[in-house]
């Protein structure tokens, strides 16, 4: 089987959070930036598409993606993840809201990989907005190990066709 996990990041932590996936999917997988690759998706059975969330959005590469690529994409196992410092609930809504629904109806699997806030990598605005949604100064990062595992476990299973 061949596996494509697109994704887009703007400070590197949903790639660190693919590049784990990648591995724990124990196979060659195609790792893709969705800002700077548009990767031919009839070349994969299986497609994993993540995205980092700022302001409870999804970043637009990946909404593009997605609409772009609606209907080739429910013709393939898909699994959708997001990256973000929401906590539980908030960030399953946020989930749900980052996806077509149609998407998600099918999909193989879908989890959150946790988030990092990071104030080296941020400007002024962005590092005051972070500091009264967190309430700290401090930088923090999460990696949902346990989750990853997991996406990478559905995402193993062999599909079973309905007749």
């Amino acid at each position: 089987m061949s596996t494509l996990i697109a994704y887009t990041t703007k400070y590197g932590f949903t790639k660190t959070c693919a590049e784990i996936l990648a591995k724990k999917l124990e196979e060659k997988v195609d790792i893709c930036d969705l800002r700077s690759s548009h990767p031919d998706l009839t070349k994969y059975d299986r497609v994993i598409i993540g995205g980092s969330i700022y302001a409870g959005k999804i970043r637009k590469p990946v909404m593009s993606f997605c609409s772009d690529n609606l209907n080739t994409l429910k013709d393939k196992k898909t699994g959708f993840f997001i990256c973000g410092m929401a906590k539980e609930d908030d960030a399953q809504k946020q989930l749900e809201s980052s996806f077509p629904k149609e998407l998600l109806a099918v999909a193989a699997a879908k989890e959150f990989f946790g988030g990092e806030c990071n104030y080296d990598k941020m400007n002024f605005m962005e590092r005051f907005i972070m500091k009264k949604i967190t309430g700290s100064d401090q930088s923090q990062s999460h990696i949902a190990e346990d989750n990853i595992t997991r996406f990478a476990g559905l995402m193993r299973e062999p599909v079973i066709e309905s007749s």
